[in-house]
């Protein structure tokens, strides 16, 4: 899957992104991976969770139990956010740190919000 390779636009008080111009196919299918990455109740919940967690950063040890689910769910989750441009993993021991790309939400944002 490819991350978010959405191109940024230098004047962002015109209007929303995506009702200034037409997407081309490429846009459109960047956009729709993005936003299909968000669209999931638990992937959204883990994204605030990391998101909200001091320092921004949360292991995966401690995002199974708010979740309520396994493991190897919560990483499923966790790999398509990272895979969208959400999220960054780091490996520390056995363990796995996820933390929230700086400006991801606001990008996508940047598409939808108009002034």
């Amino acid at each position: 899957m490819p991350t978010m390779n959405l191109p940024l636009v230098a004047d962002a008080t015109c209007c929303a992104r995506l009702v200034k111009e037409p997407l081309d196919a490429a846009a459109a299918d960047d956009l729709a991976h993005t936003l299909k990455a968000l669209a999931d109740p638990v992937r959204l919940r883990l994204l605030s969770i990391v998101a909200s967690a001091e320092g921004a950063e949360a292991c995966v040890c401690d995002l199974l139990e708010p979740v309520g689910l396994s493991q190897p769910t919560v990483s499923h989750h966790l790999k398509v956010l990272t895979e969208a441009g959400f999220l960054t993993r780091t490996k520390r021991g056995t363990w796995a740190f996820y933390a929230l790309v700086p400006g991801a939400l606001e990008e996508v944002a940047q598409w939808l919000t108009a002034p």
